[in-house]
């Protein structure tokens, strides 16, 4: 890849206005890669539960690992970035794995199991190396300091969204309603219209994501490998890995919790070694991430058991239309944060010129307590519901409005704190832990999830009883929305210890 750019980096951060232009390559590169993935896991649970006949606790299960895996990757994807591999590559390199893996899901006939695990793996491993390093990039695009910074992530979320919601509405209708392998091939296609929109935009980054050390990323160290070949190949020897695992989707109980511990201790040691107010501040970053990973447990039921849940307890039916609730369950959350993500990017710069914006540890309390409001307006639908066990589609988009309001209250958020809180040199490796807490969430979200698993009622000839999967749903559903809550406001009494501990990064 060219290293050579006559776009300095102290022009890009001199911008005027809120958004520098070169967050929007990064926008819609974004958009594209979340239309792929947001597409491919409105299918997932849905094409497991109905022609893999997984049971239930099995989906939810092998969801739950398979997400995990997905976000505990981006920590060798950040770190090789920041050593090796630069974030432009890191991109290239993830959404080609990742249109491969979406291709490989859209393979029918009698070996669909083991191409279902195949390109599952393969997913896992593009999105290592594409999501922290785009996060990354976009952090870049302001000096330290900025208050601009929160809005810019504000807005590049939305990009996110406009993905999510245009991939589960299409790949989900096409998938539920047409044909569950050409939804999946349809997510690969929109996959490789990112990384052309990446490609194009290159010349506008200036030298933002270039491999930081060419020499070093060239030079063979091992059986006349380069490093950047040994990273191929020890990439590719992952792929057969990851399809064990999945199989396996127990070792995970046994993989995960060991790394993450590894992870911690290896980060609070980088941090202090930086000096003791960067290890303060990585303390602050490794407590925010502790509680969006019990954010994330919570909200990623959707999906998993809401996605069951749409299917088997929400009336569909809208101004004489049904509507397929694949579609609907994942592009719902989309669609109001695409909405709401300009009026909070405002806010944000609105209170900050008044000197009124909270810090980033009161949005994640303001975030978390917004999420259980939504999963209680789940369980007020199920105590309105029809004497058919069915919930009206007005409850359940309620539901989702205060979790899309609780998200933007975190998601973007975080991501902004990370990339305040980090040195420099550890930015991709601090975003790759961001994400391991995702992981540890998918994991908790997948082991809720199965605890919602719905029998089958024999006196319906084998099918779910509306009715009493709605009874077991609403039970969790309050569970959820009073633990949530109830963290959230432990993090509110924790906020002033954690802005002190911020040593003077504003947010």
């Amino acid at each position: 890849m060219n290293q050579s750019n006559d776009i300095t980096l102290d022009k890009i951060q001199s911008f005027e206005g809120a958004y520098p232009k070169q967050i929007y390559v990064l926008f819609f590169t974004e958009m594209w890669e979340r239309f792929t993935f947001y597409g491919m896991r409105a299918l997932l649970i849905l094409f497991m539960t109905t022609q893999l006949h997984f049971e239930d606790a099995k989906a939810n299960l092998t969801y739950g690992a398979y997400q995990a895996f997905v976000y505990a990757m981006p920590v060798f994807g950040g770190m090789l970035a920041d050593r090796l591999f630069g974030q432009r590559k890191s991109i290239f390199f993830g959404g080609i794995l990742m249109a491969a893996g979406n291709f490989i899901l859209a393979i029918p006939g009698p070996m669909a199991m083991f191409f279902f695990y195949l390109g599952m793996s393969f997913i896992i491993c593009g999105n290592g190396f594409f999501k922290p390093n785009i996060s990354t990039m976009v952090g870049n695009l302001y000096k330290e300091g900025d208050d601009r910074r929160d809005a810019g992530f504000s807005l590049f979320y939305m990009g996110i969204n406009v993905g999510a919601f245009l991939g589960g509405l299409l790949c989900g209708f096409v998938g539920q309603q047409i044909n569950w392998h050409l939804g999946f091939g349809l997510a690969g296609v929109f996959m490789l219209v990112g990384l052309f929109v990446f490609s194009k935009g290159q010349r506008m980054l200036g030298p933002i994501g270039l491999v930081p050390n060419l020499d070093r990323l060239r030079k063979r160290v091992f059986a006349r490998q380069s490093n950047e070949g040994l990273i191929y190949l020890a990439t590719l020897f992952c792929v057969p890995l990851f399809v064990f695992m999945l199989i396996e989707y127990k070792i995970i109980n046994y993989v995960l919790p060991p790394f993450g511990v590894i992870a911690l201790l290896y980060i609070l040691w980088l941090g202090f070694r930086e000096g003791r107010e960067w290890g303060f501040r990585i303390i602050v970053a490794l407590v925010l991430t502790m509680f969006s990973m019990l954010f994330w447990a919570f909200y990623e039921q959707g999906g998993g058991s809401l996605n069951l849940y749409a299917d088997r307890n929400v009336n569909m039916n809208l101004l004489g239309l049904h509507l397929s609730s694949a579609a609907v369950n994942n592009s719902i959350n989309a669609a109001l944060v695409i909405i709401l993500s300009p009026i909070f990017g405002w806010l944000w710069i609105f209170l900050s010129k008044k000197r009124m914006e909270p810090n980033s540890s009161v949005k994640f309390s303001l975030g978390l307590m917004q999420l259980g409001l939504g999963f209680y307006m789940f369980v007020v639908g199920g105590k309105l519901a029809g004497s058919d066990g069915m919930v009206s589609l007005l409850w359940f988009a309620l539901g989702y409005f205060f979790m899309s309001t609780g998200e933007l209250c975190l998601s973007p958020i975080g991501l902004s704190s990370i990339t305040k809180l980090s040195p420099g040199k550890m930015v991709g490796l601090m975003m790759g832990i961001w994400f391991l807490a995702s992981a540890f969430g998918q994991y908790l979200a997948g082991l809720i999830g199965s605890l919602m698993a719905i029998p089958n009622d024999d006196a319906l000839g084998g099918k779910i009883n509306p009715v009493q999967s709605l009874h077991i749903y609403s039970g969790v559903f309050e569970k959820i929305a009073l633990v949530s809550v109830g963290i959230g406001l432990l993090l509110l009494l924790l906020s002033p210890i954690l802005k002190k501990w911020m040593h003077g990064v504003k947010g």
